[in-house]
Formats: structure tokens, sequence, C-alpha cells
């Protein structure tokens, strides 16, 4: 045997798709998602909070740009092409009502990745999409997915990296934690899509059907979560108080991009 050699793990493939546990334990592993990871994500889970309402409102201005987005807010499903009698507007009692557990699921990424549930509860954001689970099935086909988990983590990179108070290195301990975290959640909901070990998967029947926002017959997004808190006053840290209340938490984004598109302009000319 080679001394220099480094052991290899043995991952059982039918585990992946039978044991949720151990497919997350796997994930961790090779994303080297750690302790530190979750200290990052705990100790400046108040940065994400605060951008969260910011980020509600651009998700859904953005998938009310398109019909085939938008036609699942009345069809609830991205697959139907027929014509629709009215395209949602970003004030529409659906829209109003997806953006209320948008927020909670946000601000759930932002609760404790230690425990299980979290990743339970991830999983099961990823079934409900597939028309399992839910008393009035969902159907949003991956390519849409992808792209939104793609967007919303483009989103709170920029913000993140241009915050004007946070040190460069607890920026980076949080946007490598948090796209870690929403990497696991493009898994899980590609999981439930692809046909990748088909043959270990259960019966639909085996599932249970729940109210959105529950897991396992327990209540685990709470109201508070789900309201619209953009206009609510915080309680700054010291590390906060320079910025001026009311301030945008994208106003950093804006100057950001702001800069780098001179910068290109500059090497351009």
């Amino acid at each position: 045997m080679n001394p220099y050699s480094r052991p290899i793990k043995h991952i059982q493939r039918e585990e992946l798709y039978t044991n949720l546990e151990i497919r997350i334990q796997y994930l961790h592993s090779f994303l080297d998602f750690s302790s530190r990871d979750i200290d990052a994500l705990i100790s400046d889970s108040k940065y994400i909070k605060a951008l969260i309402p910011a980020v509600v409102n651009i998700v859904y201005k953005k998938l009310l740009q398109y019909d085939i987005t938008a036609r699942a807010f009345t069809t609830r499903s991205t697959s139907f092409e027929g014509p629709l009698d009215e395209i949602p507007d970003e004030n529409s009692p659906q829209i109003l009502h997806r953006k209320m557990f948008l927020r909670a699921y946000l601000n759930k990424l932002c609760s404790d990745p230690s425990k299980m549930e979290f990743w339970e509860y991830l999983d099961k954001v990823g079934m409900m999409h597939v028309g399992l689970g839910r008393k009035h099935p969902l159907h949003i086909e991956y390519v849409h997915l992808g792209a939104c988990l793609g967007f919303i983590q483009d989103i709170m990179n920029e913000a993140i990296l241009s915050h004007p108070r946070l040190h460069i290195q607890r920026k980076i301990a949080l946007v490598k934690a948090l796209n870690k975290v929403i990497w696991v959640q493009n898994d899980l909901m590609a999981k439930w899509h692809v046909k990748d070990g088909a043959e270990f998967e259960s019966p639909d029947s085996d599932i249970e059907i729940e109210r959105e926002g529950y897991l396992h017959g327990k209540k685990i997004l709470s109201d508070e979560d789900m309201k619209d808190n953009s206009n609510a006053e915080g309680s700054p840290d010291a590390e906060d108080k320079a910025i001026p209340q009311g301030t945008c938490p994208f106003s950093g984004v804006s100057a950001a991009g702001a800069s780098v598109k001179h910068a290109d302009s500059e090497a351009a000319n």
C-alpha cells in the first residue's frame, strides 16, 4: 500500500437515494460544510435577514418578467401552455401570499443548520414543487427552480460582499456558508426531478400531505418570519451604527455595480 495515498471513503449508492441523512452527510463532506460554516450562518444571520424584504421583492419582480414562470401563479404549473385570463402583478393576492412564504423560507435559512430538521425542510421544499405533499399540487420544472436559486444566490452574494461595515473575512465566511446551503438546496430540488436512483424510489402514497410550513405535523415556519418587516426599525449594533436608519440594504449593491461598470468602461477605453 502506498503510504502517501489518501484513504477513500466508501459511499453506499442506494443510501444516497433512500436515506436523507446519509445524503446530507455526503454533501456536507464533499462541500466541506463544517462547524465554521454553521458558526458563520448563525453569528451573522442578521445580515441575511436584513436583506430578505428586498430579496423577496426582487425575486418576484424577476419571476413575473416571464410568462412561463408567471403562469405558475395562476395554473400551478410551468408546463401549462394554454391561454391565460390574466397575468398577476406584484400586488396580486396570490403573489403577496407567495412572498409571505418566500420570506419565511429565507428566514428558515438563517436558523440552525446543525439540526437535521433544517435539511429535512429543504428536502420538503424540493418535494412540494413536483406536486407531492400538498393538498393543492404545484408543478414547477427544475430549470426554473435552479435559475431562481442562482438568482437568489447572486443577489445575496453581492449584497453581503458590498456591506460597508462587515469585515472582509466575515463576508467571505458568510458567503461561503450561504452558498453551500443553497447548493444543498439545489441538490434537494434536483433530487425530486432527475431519474437517478429511480430504482430505489418509494411509492408516492408514502408521502404525507401537510399544510405549507409544516414538517412531520409540526409548524416550523413562524408567522413572524412571514411578515414583511421591510419598514421595521432595527437595533443596529456598534458595527452598523454608522449606517443611517432607513438606508436600503441594497444601496451598497447599486454602488458596487456602478463602480464595476465604470471600471469596465475605463478598461475598454
